[in-house]
């Protein structure tokens, strides 16, 4: 993988490796796991700032599947095993409920509302990344909105100094301006964590030309690229041979044209290539051109699971049917071709290993820190929907109940 941090380097699996982790450590003897809740509960006897108790505690960094209490102080897990002594503070009873650690959105645009922040942690989303709401002549504000958030956040710029336009954020070449782009980074070197670089026709003037400039960008502080692919002017094949290991592509399930999978459902050869190299692919499930049931379906079959999945949502998601929150979003997938456990993985252990601003989340791992999402699974008859306005319906979804960020409840808003 690409030298995008050394604690990225030393807990990433093998490039390409990434989708057969998933398949086998789902069905690997939970030895590990049990030696964890005994390792957690005999360090730490003392009492504990909160309880959650009685939950199902699922953890794909830990290989944790099981019943237990997770316990906190001062911020941080402190244990996780049966039966833990009573918080001094307060308990959380999870009984029949999912404990999860927090949940990582890689693929946001919260950053372009300052209300955005906190809508997001009442659903389990314990970090987040904007993905290219701004460019470099409206930076300042979107940091500003994630440095005040009560999550980790960080931001991609958009290569186009304008950001998000309804003609294209490149529409015109010019606006795809290196210079600008890279004086806005080293000013905001903490919180800019990649480049963003919509192609889709019409977007951009020359999606080629925009990439070679995002990536003319992002080399120059060693960060990733995030592209935009689908309904591209450019076959994907030639986009992503412009990619280096560690960008990620995203919209990953978009319909054609230059879809990631051909007419006759196989998944072309230079994706297969692609990923093998190290480059990540996301769902962000968005409300319009990201997602169709009938390619999502091929991909699925074809065995390319996601390694994130991501809303592409913003302070509307939750009006529209179909993005709603990031556990609707996880639902589609623990409904049409994935085990609850590797849901659970992609906006987990997965994302944190995208940015290595995440190396510590994603885990309940005694000495990380407490963000923690409770959530319900429920069994019912629901209706999924695609960015076309076609029903689905599956029989499980995933809906929020409670949120911990840094060892204390946040609000439901």
């Amino acid at each position: 993988m690409v030298d995008i941090g050394a604690s990225r380097a030393q807990h990433q699996p093998r490039a390409g490796s990434l989708q057969m982790l998933n398949r086998r450590e789902f069905v690997r003897d939970a030895a590990i796991g049990a030696a964890t809740l005994t390792r957690g509960l005999h360090a730490f006897q003392a009492d504990h700032d909160l309880v959650i108790r009685g939950g199902r505690v699922i953890d794909p960094s830990l290989h944790l599947d099981r019943v237990a209490d997770v316990a906190v102080s001062d911020g941080l897990i402190t244990a996780v095993g049966p039966s833990l002594p009573s918080a001094s503070a307060e308990d959380i009873d999870a009984s029949g409920f999912l404990v999860l650690p927090g949940l990582l959105d890689v693929h946001t645009h919260y950053a372009r509302d300052p209300q955005g922040p906190a809508l997001c942690l009442s659903d389990g989303v314990t970090g987040w990344v904007d993905a290219g709401s701004e460019g470099a002549d409206q930076i300042d504000e979107m940091v500003a909105i994630a440095r005040a958030a009560p999550q980790p956040a960080r931001v991609l710029l958009n290569i186009g100094r304008e950001g998000i336009l309804p003609d294209g954020d490149t529409h015109r070449l010019e606006l795809a301006d290196v210079d600008v782009a890279k004086a806005a980074i080293a000013r905001h070197r903490d919180y800019v964590i990649g480049v963003k670089a919509r192609l889709t026709e019409g977007v951009t003037a020359d999606d080629v030309e925009v990439l070679r400039r995002a990536q003319e960008v992002a080399s120059n502080f060693n960060l990733p690229v995030m592209i935009h692919m689908g309904q591209s002017a450019t076959p994907i094949s030639t986009l992503l041979a412009l990619l280096k290991p560690g960008d990620i592509v995203t919209h990953m399930y978009a319909p054609p044209p230059n879809a990631i999978v051909n007419d006759a459902g196989h998944i072309w050869p230079a994706v297969l290539s692609a990923r093998r190299r190290g480059i990540w692919f996301d769902v962000a499930n968005g409300r319009v051109d990201h997602l169709l049931w009938d390619t999502f379906d091929a991909i699925m079959a074809a065995g390319f699971w996601p390694d994130t999945i991501s809303t592409d949502g913003n302070t509307t998601s939750r009006q529209a049917a179909s993005v709603i929150d990031l556990p609707n979003v996880m639902s589609k997938f623990l409904n049409f071709g994935m085990p609850l456990e590797a849901v659970v993985a992609c906006v987990t252990r997965n994302a944190s290993r995208l940015y290595p601003f995440f190396r510590d989340r994603g885990t309940l791992n005694v000495g990380a820190p407490a963000d923690i999402a409770v959530l319900e699974l429920r069994e019912d008859r629901f209706e999924f929907v695609d960015n076309y306005e076609n029903l689905r319906v599956g029989t499980q979804r995933l809906l929020p109940h409670e949120t911990v960020i840094s060892g204390r409840r946040a609000p439901r808003v």
